[in-house]
C-alpha cells in the first residue's frame, strides 16, 4: 500500500436519512476526484425509497418529496459511489472522509460486498488522538476553524468532501508531515488503533461518571461491522 499523498487524494461524503450507518440511506453521494489540477467534482442524488425524516431534512436540506422528484434510484447511485471509490483505489488514490467508519459503514450495509481495498485517510480519527486534550466539540465546522480552514457550507455534501480533502492537506503537509512518511498499512493500524482507543476512552469516561454502559459496544475502523 502506498504512502499518503495529499496531491493524490478522492475526497468522498454521504448525506443520509438518519445517524445508525447500519440503518440509513443515502440521500446525496458527494466524490470528488483531487488528481492533479482543479478537483473534479460530483454529487449524487438519490431517492431513498423510504421518507426522508425531518431532523434529517434539517440538516442537509433535502426533503422526500425533492429526492423523489429529483433523485436517482437508490441502489443506482450506491453502486455508482462504491464504483468510483474502486476506481480511485486502482488509480492509487487516498480515499479522505472525515468520520469514515460513518461514511463507509453505510456502504457496508447496503451493500455487503463492499471492502476497504486501498488508503483512508480519515482527518477526525487524526485529529482525536493527535490533539485528544482540546476542549470543544469535533464536528466538521469546528475542527475546520481551528486548522483555519475553509468549509463553504456545513452539510452539503460536496462542501463537506472538499472540506475534508483541505484538512488531510493540512493536517499531512503543516502540522504532522510524519503522517505522510508512514506506510500505508502503518498509517491504517494507526487510525484502526485510535479509534479503538478513543472509543474505549469514551466508555471509560461514562463509567466514571456512573452511566450505564451495558449497550455500549465498542464500533470498529474504517468499517464498522457488526458481523465480523
Amino acid at each position: 500500500m502506498t504512502t499518503f499523498d495529499a496531491g493524490k487524494m478522492f475526497a468522498f461524503d454521504l448525506e443520509t436519512t438518519g445517524t445508525n450507518p447500519h440503518e440509513c440511506r443515502i440521500v446525496t453521494s458527494a466524490l470528488v476526484r483531487i488528481d492533479g489540477g482543479a478537483p473534479q467534482a460530483k454529487e449524487l442524488l438519490a431517492d431513498p425509497g423510504v421518507e426522508i425524516p425531518e431532523a434529517a431534512a434539517a440538516v442537509h436540506g433535502i426533503t422526500t418529496e425533492h429526492a423523489r422528484a429529483h433523485g436517482r434510484p437508490h441502489d443506482e447511485v450506491l453502486a455508482e459511489t462504491i464504483a468510483e471509490i474502486r476506481r480511485a483505489w486502482r488509480d492509487g488514490l487516498t480515499l479522505v472522509a472525515y468520520n469514515a467508519a460513518y461514511d463507509l459503514t453505510v456502504l457496508r450495509s447496503r451493500e455487503p460486498s463492499f471492502t476497504v481495498d486501498g488508503l483512508v485517510f480519515d482527518p477526525l480519527v487524526i485529529d482525536r488522538d493527535r490533539d485528544r486534550y482540546r476542549k470543544g466539540k469535533r464536528t466538521l465546522g469546528n475542527v475546520c476553524e481551528h486548522y483555519h480552514v475553509r468549509l463553504d457550507n456545513a452539510h452539503e455534501a460536496t462542501a463537506d468532501a472538499l472540506a475534508a480533502a483541505r484538512l488531510a492537506w493540512m493536517m499531512s503537509k503543516k502540522v504532522w508531515p510524519e503522517l505522510a512518511a508512514m506506510d500505508g498499512d502503518e498509517l491504517m493500524e494507526y487510525q484502526a488503533v485510535a479509534h479503538f482507543e478513543n472509543q474505549r476512552g469514551l466508555r471509560d469516561y461514562l463509567v466514571k461518571q456512573g452511566r450505564d454502559v451495558s449497550d455500549f459496544r465498542i464500533s470498529a475502523w474504517p468499517i464498522d461491522d457488526p458481523r465480523g
